[in-house]
């Protein structure tokens, strides 16, 4: 697999990730020998970054994840888990005795003495601004609790202060094809920084799969289900905050732009590889043989002029208007 730097973590991680969430809760029952396939087809099929939180089923995942590093201590694996989101979401939370009591957690739940990467999981905005914020994380990679830090963004306003920080390694920001605005600043500015970003969300919960229409049902435990409206956490991190039925036109005028030699998710899987600035893209899956076809995006070509034109025409016709100054 093709392989692209983290500068400021000075690491190299395959082009197509894995993101954990699914392994944790939120979407449906995961099984934990379900998850365990899930973990070995990827990096079998040359997945090296595992994306986790410490929130994804108060600890699941990183369990999880922990027990397969433990089965494959030499598949050169970099881990980035998250921090944050299992207290109230208040600045004055963001202190260092918190941030040691969370990391501690995370290196017990993941097995690992010094975490790869730790990151903000979607702060409030103030906590950007707050130098006190990020000389704490600077404590925690001194004390070797943490090899390096990155933060988790809403917004693209919230991406381009976290970029300006000398030590953040890397932004972690939804980007796909039915949410372009981080083309137009916060990937120029993460290059020229030298700093990492990771694409998630990629096929828009599932919306960029091409499975679902007006008939699909989602389970109660599903966020798809129960955030669909914002209930839960920010509306953007389910269908990517495009309303459903407009995010279904919109895939079903992206469908023939797909080649005969990938799927609707590949396609839109290396529509997010193809953008300049892109470290990692970490789709998510729930059984082995959806993580084998993501990581197997990245040997694709590719796409034409003609593809890339027409997905920009797609978004800004039907769906830029939803979505674009929102975040």
């Amino acid at each position: 697999m093709e392989q692209r730097s983290f500068n400021r973590l000075g690491r190299t991680v395959g082009v197509v990730g894995l993101g954990a969430w699914q392994l944790g809760a939120d979407w449906g029952t995961v099984s934990e020998a379900d998850a365990m396939a899930v973990l070995t087809a990827a990096v079998d099929a040359g997945v090296t970054f595992l994306d986790t939180a410490d929130v994804y089923g108060d600890g699941r995942s990183e369990q999880l994840i922990g027990r397969f590093l433990r089965s494959r201590p030499d598949a050169g694996l970099t881990v980035a888990t998250k921090m944050g989101r299992r207290v109230e979401q208040r600045p004055e939370a963001y202190t260092l005795a918190n941030f040691r009591q969370w990391t501690d957690r995370s290196r017990a739940n993941l097995g690992m003495d010094t975490l790869d990467l730790v990151q903000l999981h979607c702060p409030p905005t103030a906590a950007f601004a707050d130098d006190a914020v990020f000389d704490a994380l600077d404590t925690l990679v001194a004390e070797k609790a943490i090899a390096g830090y990155g933060v988790s963004v809403e917004t693209c306003d919230q991406a381009l202060t976290a970029i300006a920080r000398p030590g953040v390694a890397s932004v972690q920001i939804i980007l796909n094809a039915v949410r372009h605005k981080p083309l137009e600043q916060v990937l120029p500015a993460a290059a020229q920084a030298g700093v990492g970003i990771i694409a998630r969300v990629p096929l828009a919960s599932g919306l960029l799969s091409g499975r679902y229409d007006e008939n699909t049902e989602f389970p109660a435990d599903d966020h798809r289900n129960f955030n669909r409206h914002g209930a839960a956490f920010d509306v953007g991190e389910t269908f990517s905050g495009v309303d459903y039925e407009q995010g279904l036109a919109a895939v079903r005028r992206l469908a023939p732009l797909v080649d005969s030699d990938r799927t609707m998710a590949q396609f839109a899987l290396r529509w997010v590889l193809d953008q300049a600035g892109v470290t990692v893209v970490i789709p998510g899956a729930r059984d082995a043989e959806q993580a084998r076809r993501n990581a197997a995006a990245a040997d694709l070509p590719p796409l034409t002029a003609a593809q890339l034109t027409g997905v920009r025409e797609v978004y800004d016709e039907l769906i830029r208007p939803q979505v674009h100054d929102r975040w």
